[in-house]
Order: structure tokens, then C-alpha cells, then sequence
């Protein structure tokens, strides 16, 4: 006799579909300033990211703090409303190509009248009724502090035991064994029901929430940087767990880390993301073997253990990174990359970046006249300001690529003009099948580190 049919299938049983689909995401954060609170800007945290979670993978999101990785974590989990874009649960192969049309502008009239039903269907903000029970129960979430996100005023039986009594699964002593066989799946047992939070370690701390998530049986958990803030010991326990997990249920994992030994054992994919864009993706395993990005290639060298020994040729990190509010054209990774080209969007605010760090000389300038993002007129208090601009503009004290770029640098009395070659923004291209990359140099140029 043959099975009868799920009548709530989820992607987990359907390989056709990926859990979750992310496209053109986008979390701006609104600045407001003066006593009216008007808003002057926005800090683009998240700012155009796309990629697929497929069941039973890893994806590994990794980049530096600030870069927007815990933003987007709670832009996919339903946490956040996204600003623009969309993420899309339990989305068709034939669905995700159509929204892939529609964005790339080659979409024909029959498959833009069909976008409306597909959002109203799969579209996280805009699921309703059950559609939208079904995706809050299958999308859980385990947070980088495990003691700020279990209430301090709740028993253990209480935390994991809340989700099955929400959804109406269990109650009374079926609620409690089905509470102990979820400890027990993270190994810890029925001893553990009647204390609180503050009376266990904090990898103890880390198996509660991950039990927690695991109560309604999800096809996809999101772990923002679950094992940072714990011992090297108890960091490889929770992975090996989360590993054993995944293996029993089919889980997909979104795993947010910064650590980069952490992310090539626990990843299938990788993403990496800098100033809230993807900067890289790929197979984890290709990506660590030749990077197709100087920012995935700097973060490796600033971890110099992955090999197990430090290169005399390593170079790492420099410098800061720059405001989410105002990124840099054209690449956003160009200024603080070794391998910079004049072709990788050099602009005026890069020469307001050079002034800041001049003690007395940023002082000086008492107005910038934009006439784009591009080119400007910098005026000084004194000739001898303008003057002294133009002297480190010229100086090797600039990087060459962006001397390059500099289509003019003239000075005026106390006014200096400059103008960089206009460049568009790098988007990702496909390096290779299965890799994207947003870089205007070949992946050969990256791996073989050109301008260094």
C-alpha cells in the first residue's frame, strides 16, 4: 500500500524548492537628526543580497562586524521588515527563475501578471493565515547571546515547551516528555527541566536554544554566531551537535559567523558579505582554495591558522570600514584593497577620507561644492591649505590607482578642483559555474595577488 500523500508538504520533502529564497534584499536604516527628528540619510545595512537555502545545506555567512550579517539574519528569519526586496519561503524552481526574469528586466507580460500570486504564496511580509503559521513554525532562530534571549523569569520545561503549547501539539505531561526528549537530543535530560537560565554555563545555555528551535520540527534554523561567545571546547560540542542534527532531520542551517575555521567545517556555501553587499559566493570549499574576491582573500590571510602557519606575504586588513550611510562608488571594498585599479570607483569622498586623517587640514576646509559623486571643488580658509591638498593628492603617499583615476586636480587661490573617471558600481558576475564574484580584475589576477 503506498503512502498517503503530506498534506503539508515542506521543501524538506520537496528538492525541487529551496526553504528560502533571498532577492534583492534590502535594510536601510533611517537617520534623523535636528528637533523634529527629519530624516538626512540612511544607513544601508543590507543592501542588495540575493542567494537560495536549499534542505539539508549549510550556507555560511561570513564577513566582518558591521558588515550586515545579523541584520540580514533577522531580515530572513521574519524578525525585520526588509525595505526592498523580498525573502520567499518554500519557492519553486519555476518561481525563482520568473522573480530572476523580473529583475533582470527580461520577464515577458504573462509572467509579470503571475508575481502578485507568487509574493501572496511565498513572500514572507506578505504570507497570511496559515501560510504564514506554517512558515514561522518551519524558520527558527538561534541568537549569538543565549543569555539574553531565554527569559530569566522562565523554567527550561517553559522555554522549550512554549512553541509545542503555541502551536497546540502538547499539554500537560505529553508537553513535559516531549520537552525531555528534546533536551535529550542536545544532550542534556530531565534534571534540567526546573531551572533557570542563569543556573546553567553558557554552552548549557546554547543547547536550551537550540532545543527550543528544534520543538516545531524546522526546515531551516538561522545561527547568528552561535558559538562565539563560548570556549574553544564547548564551541566544538555545539558544532558537532548541530552537525549530528542536521544529519537526523534534514536541517537547513543559515550559519552567521565570523569565524572563518568555524565556517569551512560547518558550510557547504558560502556567502561573503562587506558593507552590506555580497562580495563572494560559492562552494566552500573552492572559495577557500582561490578566492575570486581581495576582500574573501584579505579575511583568509587575517586568519593565518586556517593553514596552520602564518605567509611572510599575508597582508590582511587594513584600515577601517568605511560609513554604511555614504558607502564608496564602484567597488566598495576599493578603499582598503592592495589590489585596487583606477577602474575600481575612485571618488571624492575618498579624498575627504584622506583629509580626516590630516590633523589641521580637514580643519581648514570651510566648503565642497559637489558636482557629483565624482568630481568637486574643495575650498580652504587659506591658499596654503589648497596648496598643501594638492601636494599629498600628487604625493606617493596616495595609492596609484587612485592617482590614476584622477582625471584632473587643479588649485585656485583656496579652491581645488578634482575629478575621478566615472565608473557604475560592481555587481556580482559569475567567475565560474557555481561562483559569483563582484570584482573587475579575473579570478587569476585575485589569486595571483596583482598589484601588491
Amino acid at each position: 500500500m503506498s503512502a498517503a500523500p503530506d498534506p503539508h508538504p515542506t521543501p524538506a520533502s520537496r528538492p525541487d524548492r529551496a526553504v528560502l529564497s533571498l532577492k534583492g534584499v534590502k535594510k536601510h536604516f533611517p537617520i534623523r537628526e535636528g528637533a523634529f527628528q527629519r530624516v538626512t540619510g540612511w544607513v544601508r545595512a543590507v543592501d542588495g543580497v540575493s542567494f537560495d537555502i536549499r534542505p539539508g545545506e549549510t550556507v555560511g555567512l561570513v564577513g566582518e562586524s558591521g558588515c550586515g550579517k545579523s541584520t540580514l539574519g533577522r531580515c530572513v528569519s521574519g524578525l525585520t521588515d526588509v525595505t526592498a526586496g523580498g525573502v520567499y519561503f518554500d519557492l519553486p524552481a519555476e518561481a525563482s527563475r520568473l522573480l530572476d526574469n523580473i529583475a533582470s528586466g527580461t520577464a515577458t507580460d504573462a509572467e509579470k501578471a503571475r508575481v502578485a500570486q507568487i509574493e501572496a504564496a511565498h513572500r514572507i511580509d506578505r504570507l497570511q493565515g496559515a501560510g504564514y503559521k506554517r512558515f514561522r513554525r518551519n524558520c527558527q532562530m538561534v541568537f549569538q547571546d543565549s543569555f539574553a534571549s531565554l527569559n530569566p523569569r522562565h523554567l527550561v520545561v517553559d522555554i522549550v515547551g512554549r512553541s509545542l503549547r503555541v502551536y497546540k501539539e502538547a499539554s500537560g505531561t505529553e508537553l513535559t516528555e516531549r520537552v525531555v526528549e528534546l533536551l535529550e537530543q542536545v544532550g542534556m535530560g530531565r534534571q534540567h527541566l526546573y531551572r533557570y537560565p542563569h543556573q546553567f554555563s553558557g554552552g548549557q545555555r546554547q543547547r536550551i536554544s537550540i532545543a527550543r528551535a528544534l520543538a516545531t520540527n524546522p526546515d531551516v534554523i538561522i545561527l547568528d554566531e552561535p558559538t562565539s561567545a563560548l570556549d574553544v571546547s564547548v564551541q566544538a560540542q555545539i558544532l558537532n551537535l548541530l552537525s549530528d542534527l542536521q544529519k537526523q532531520h534534514n536541517l537547513a542551517y543559515l550559519f552567521i559567523t565570523h569565524d572563518l575555521s568555524v565556517v569551512r567545517h560547518m558550510a557547504d556555501r558560502l556567502v561573503v558579505m562587506y558593507l552590506g553587499k555580497v562580495s563572494e559566493a560559492g562552494v566552500t570549499s573552492d572559495v577557500f582554495d582561490a578566492p575570486h574576491h581581495p576582500y574573501t582573500r584579505a579575511l583568509m590571510e587575517a586568519k593565518p591558522d586556517i593553514e596552520g602557519a602564518a605567509s611572510e606575504q599575508a597582508q590582511g586588513l587594513d584600515g577601517v570600514v568605511p560609513d554604511p550611510a555614504r558607502p564608496p562608488r564602484g567597488c566598495r571594498f576599493h578603499t582598503r584593497c592592495h589590489m585596487a585599479t583606477p577602474s575600481c570607483g575612485w571618488e571624492v569622498d575618498d579624498v575627504i577620507r584622506r583629509l580626516e586623517d590630516i590633523p589641521g587640514l580637514f580643519d581648514a576646509l570651510s566648503g565642497v561644492e559637489r558636482k557629483s559623486d565624482f568630481a568637486a571643488s574643495l575650498t580652504f580658509g587659506d591658499a596654503a591649505a589648497a596648496e598643501r591638498l594638492v601636494s599629498i593628492l600628487d604625493s606617493d603617499g596616495i595609492p596609484a590607482a587612485m592617482r590614476s583615476a584622477m582625471g584632473r586636480l587643479e588649485r585656485r587661490d583656496r579652491t581645488v578642483s578634482v575629478a575621478f573617471d566615472e565608473v557604475p558600481d560592481v555587481d556580482l558576475r559569475i567567475t565560474e559555474p557555481g561562483r559569483v564574484a563582484s570584482c573587475v580584475l579575473s579570478p587569476i589576477e585575485v589569486f595571483q595577488g596583482v598589484n601588491e
